[in-house]
C-alpha cells in the first residue's frame, strides 16, 4: 500500500513547486517514522499514508480548495481497497493538519495527526525550512524583506491564506511559532535545534541587510 501511495504521489506532484513536491512528502514521512519510534501509541500505516499524501493537492496551489487533497486521497484509497474507516482517518488528517495562521483553532485531532503534523512542521523549520520559505517566496515573486511591512500575528485564516507579505515575515508569522506548537515530546526535541538555526540565520540576515558584518559583534 505504501509503495502504491508513493507511485500515486509521484504522478500527482510531477512538476510541483519544489517546497511542496515529492521530496518534501518523503521527508515528512521520514520525520514521522522517526517520531513513531518514540511515540508508539499510533497506527503506523495511517501515519505513513497520511504523511505521504498530506500535500497531494495543497490548497494554496488549487485556488484555496481545501477539499481537493482529501478527495484525491480518498479516491486513491478507495480504488486500492483500503479499509473505509481507516481511509477516513487518513483523509481527516490531511484535512485538518495544516497551519491556519496565528489564531488557528483545533477542531479535530488524533494521535496519528499529531505525529504527522509534527513531522510536517519539522520540514518547515531549520535549514530546509529556510530554503523552502525563500523558494516559495520566489515562486510567488515576493520581496525578501521590507522593514516597512511588519509581520502580523493576529491574522485570521483567510487573511493568512491570502497574505502576500515579504518572505522574512513568514518566519515570524509561522515558522518561529512552530517549536512551541509541537504535539509530541520527540517532535519538540527535534524542533529545538532547527529553531535555533533559524534564529541564527535571521540575526545574520538582518545584520547584513543593515550593512553590518554578521560576525562583527554589532
Amino acid at each position: 500500500m505504501i509503495k502504491k501511495a508513493e507511485a500515486f504521489l509521484a504522478d500527482c506532484l510531477s512538476g510541483a513547486e519544489a517546497g511542496h513536491d515529492l521530496a518534501h512528502s518523503l521527508r515528512v514521512r521520514r520525520n514521522a517514522i522517526a517520531i513513531l519510534e518514540e511515540e508508539k501509541q499510533a497506527d503506523p500505516e495511517i501515519v505513513e499514508l497520511a504523511a505521504l499524501l498530506h500535500d497531494v493537492a495543497d490548497a494554496k496551489f488549487h485556488g484555496g480548495n481545501e477539499e481537493k487533497g482529501p478527495a484525491l486521497a480518498a479516491a486513491f484509497l478507495k480504488e486500492e481497497g483500503f479499509d473505509e474507516q481507516r481511509a477516513g482517518h487518513v483523509c481527516n488528517i490531511i484535512r485538518h493538519m495544516s497551519f491556519k495562521g496565528g489564531n488557528e483553532t483545533l477542531v479535530w485531532t488524533s494521535r496519528e495527526m499529531e505525529i504527522v503534523q509534527d513531522a510536517d512542521r519539522l520540514d518547515a523549520i531549520g535549514a530546509i525550512g529556510i530554503a523552502r520559505a525563500f523558494h516559495f517566496g520566489g515562486f510567488r515573486n515576493r520581496p525578501l524583506y521590507d522593514p516597512h511591512i511588519p509581520p502580523r500575528l493576529d491574522m485570521k485564516k483567510e487573511e493568512y491564506r491570502q497574505s502576500v507579505s515579504p518572505t522574512l515575515n513568514h518566519f515570524y508569522e509561522k515558522l518561529l511559532l512552530l517549536k512551541d506548537r509541537m504535539n509530541t515530546e520527540a517532535g519538540r526535541r527535534m524542533a529545538e535545534k532547527r529553531h535555533g538555526f533559524m534564529e541564527t540565520f535571521l540575526k545574520a540576515f538582518l545584520s547584513e541587510w543593515d550593512g553590518l558584518s554578521s560576525d562583527s559583534g554589532k
